[in-house]
């Protein structure tokens, strides 16, 4: 019983030590700049003017807390516009990289003329990544489509079986059913990134085989009528034929593009990119809603405890979060049954946007324990600047530096919508692995500062009890 007492009485002197370093703590917090010139003053309340003499030393105060916050924000400016702007300033330098497969199956007149016109091409900007591909590697068109959609290429464009023998019997035949356009194929996946396919990946080939094929078709027509008009004579069946079939030509020589992952869906835009902004500045309105109600009870909890209530409150928070997240997009029409059935594609969008949720949101929880809410809102706008400037556009357009950005949770997350949302290829397993990598990166952190704070807390109050004996 006398042990018990004594502890008792030793608890009651630490808990009273802590309510009065927290009081301490808030006179000082309180205290006007300057403190007791204020008093020798007799400064009163709504009596001066900001120039006046009697604020001179609080008026010093203000403008240090100014020039400061303005210093820091122009340096993060400086910092974080440049990643940002850097991200998207040598897209058009780094077009090499989006590659380009031409596959001749014709093996004549036309695949020879239109790959020596890609190799010749002297056109000043940017430039695709031309490589040719052996046909016997890709034997058919679905080989080549299955190249394009697992992103092995951007673009595949494919010269058909007998392409100039097709021409030449189609003039000389007067077959009004050819279509000038089947003689080429080009393939791609506009979904895979929107911005890369209709920026360059689509312009650059388009403009290109418009030049070859024009070019191509002009001196196969002046050729054609070369010989119909051999030695003075005009062959009249010749021109009747070609009466018959004028696409043989004009435009006699095109080709036909295939999107074998169209970007159908506006919206995507925002749930991929926009979104994810949004979804990481509403993490980290809960999570401060959470670190000042947490100040309501922490001194009365043991760390086990304060540990579980920090942990289980957002978890169960990010359910409804990342629900309506999922729910507003499907209300706008967000297709999710490309690759899985109305229902799956739902579901599992939903466990893929609340593990992007939670990711984020412990990590700005573990920031407000060791930044305070002063400063990490800094925090914050780092974050998002250095996931959306990896996500914005393809890492094939981007610097070597922004390769981290694939193992950043808005890349993966970007990455997991694409693939339920437009069936492009999958890469589900290691976006969900990097995205619980990061929870648990944020775990442990939000531990170790917790443990800390608690730990200077308790120190603090052992140390004043100590001075009080």
């Amino acid at each position: 019983m006398a042990a018990d007492s004594a502890k008792d009485v030793e608890l009651a002197h630490w808990e009273l030590a802590q309510r009065n370093v927290f009081v301490k703590e808030v006179q000082i917090t309180e205290e006007p700049v300057g403190g007791d010139d204020t008093d020798k003053n007799n400064l009163q309340p709504f009596s001066s003017s900001f120039f006046s003499s009697d604020l001179a030393h609080i008026r010093r105060g203000y403008f240090s807390i100014i020039f400061h916050s303005v210093g820091i924000t122009l340096l993060l400016m400086w910092i974080c516009l440049s990643v940002y702007w850097a991200a998207l300033a040598y897209s058009d330098r780094l077009t090499h990289n989006l590659t380009a497969w031409f596959i001749d199956r014709d093996n004549n007149t036309i695949g020879h003329a239109v790959w020596a016109g890609i190799n010749n091409d002297t056109t000043p900007g940017p430039q695709l990544g031309w490589s040719q591909v052996d046909p016997t590697i890709l034997p058919s068109d679905d080989d080549v489509m299955q190249a394009v959609i697992n992103e092995h290429v951007w673009l595949a464009l494919v010269v058909e079986t007998n392409a100039t023998d097709k021409l030449s019997d189609a003039r000389q035949t007067g077959n009004s059913a050819f279509n000038p356009t089947s003689l080429l194929t080009v393939y791609y996946a506009e979904a895979r990134q929107e911005i890369a396919i209709g920026t360059y990946v689509i312009p650059k080939s388009n403009n290109l085989l418009g030049e070859i094929t024009s070019y191509l078709a002009t001196a196969s027509a002046q050729q054609y009528f070369a010989q119909i008009y051999a030695q003075g004579q005009v062959n009249e069946t010749a021109l009747q034929l070609i009466a018959q079939a004028p696409q043989t030509i004009s435009p006699g020589i095109s080709w036909t593009t295939v999107n074998l992952r169209p970007f159908n869906a506006p919206v995507a835009s925002a749930v991929t990119v926009v979104g994810q902004i949004f979804l990481c500045i509403f993490t980290f309105i809960t999570a401060t809603a959470h670190t000042s109600a947490l100040a309501l009870v922490q001194k009365y909890l043991r760390f086990s405890s304060y540990l579980r209530l920090r942990f289980a409150v957002p978890l169960l928070i990010y359910i409804p979060m990342s629900l309506t997240y999922t729910a507003v997009s499907l209300a706008f029409k967000l297709p999710i049954n490309a690759k899985f059935s109305p229902a799956g594609g739902f579901f599992i969008m939903w466990i893929y946007v609340y593990l992007g949720t939670t990711a984020s949101g412990l990590a700005m929880e573990s920031m407000l324990t060791v930044l305070g809410p002063n400063l990490t809102p800094v925090f914050l706008f780092c974050f998002i600047i250095a996931n959306i400037s990896t996500s914005i556009i393809a890492r094939e357009l981007q610097p070597a530096f922004f390769g981290y950005g694939i193992a950043f949770p808005f890349w993966n997350l970007s990455q997991a919508i694409r693939t339920i949302v437009f069936n492009t290829h999958s890469y589900l397993p290691r976006n969900a692995g990097v995205l619980v990598a990061w929870i648990v990166l944020s775990a442990l952190t939000m531990s170790l500062f917790s443990w800390y704070c608690r730990y200077k807390v308790t120190a603090a109050a052992r140390s004043k009890m100590h001075e009080r004996r």
